[in-house]
């Protein structure tokens, strides 16, 4: 990816350690002279995702705040929130997956947004997606603008909510973070596992099979045009090698 000209100004990442959100950090460390990262401890079934936002940021050098809003678990019945649910493969028919937490991302970016007034942030950044997504309702673009309206109305601010993967899917997701040098970074050292299995996860709940189906589909795509390059060359180079023998045959190039 061609290095870009980074902008004057602060973003604030809404940072969880997963796939998502770490591409969006290192696309926001691209873009912006200052970068920080906010988590929240919402009472996610697994604090080894507080564990793996805390050990990223630290990595990258990254200045990480981390909220207690550990009453949205007590709110929100969901399988991510309580150990009583099990994560279920599909929602029932017209609803939404049992993984959906109510107010969780309208929660988060609005407390991003003051975190972000307080630090004298004016971008918020945040890995929310409805091409690849699971129907959850606070992944839409609409909602996102909607959202970022009312943010301002209500602070008096100009914040602009960025969200760079908004129109990709999960394939196009790797090949941002392969473009952005991160993609054994992102592979290795995230967490999407709603079973908190680090990497390549469990392999058997909705979030690993996603991330899976997606990286296979970019490894497959990556290697065939890595294939096609090595054709071409090889090609160019049998051509130019049946050149030189013709000249070394006649004594010029006919």
């Amino acid at each position: 990816m061609k290095r870009l000209e980074k902008r004057k100004g602060k973003a604030v990442v809404v940072f969880s350690g997963g796939q998502d959100s770490t591409t969006c950090l290192f696309w926001a460390l691209e873009r912006y002279e200052e970068v920080e990262a906010v988590t929240f401890r919402y009472g996610q079934r697994h604090a080894l995702e507080l564990q793996c936002a805390a050990s990223i940021a630290a990595e990258l050098g990254i200045r990480h705040h981390m909220l207690d809003m550990s009453l949205l678990g007590q709110l929100a019945p969901s399988s991510l929130t309580r150990e009583d649910l099990a994560v279920a493969d599909a929602p029932e028919a017209g609803g939404l997956p049992n993984t959906f937490v109510p107010g969780r991302n309208l929660m988060f970016l609005s407390f991003a947004a003051v975190l972000a007034k307080g630090v004298g942030a004016d971008t918020l950044v945040t890995g929310v997606c409805e091409t690849d997504f699971s129907g959850y309702p606070d992944c839409r673009n609409i909602f996102i603008q909607s959202l970022n309206v009312t943010l301002n109305l209500a602070m008096e601010e100009n914040f602009v909510i960025e969200t760079p993967l908004m129109w990709l899917d999960k394939e196009q997701v790797w090949e941002l973070s392969d473009q952005l040098g991160a993609f054994e970074f992102v592979r290795e050292k995230t967490l999407t596992c709603y079973n908190g299995v680090p990497a390549d996860g469990c392999g058997e709940c909705p979030a690993c099979k996603l991330r899976r189906n997606g990286l296979e589909r970019y490894l497959t795509r990556r290697a065939a045009a890595a294939a096609g390059v090595g054709a071409q060359a090889g090609a160019a180079n049998a051509a130019g090698m049946r050149d030189e023998a013709r000249t070394d045959a006649g004594g010029e190039l006919r």
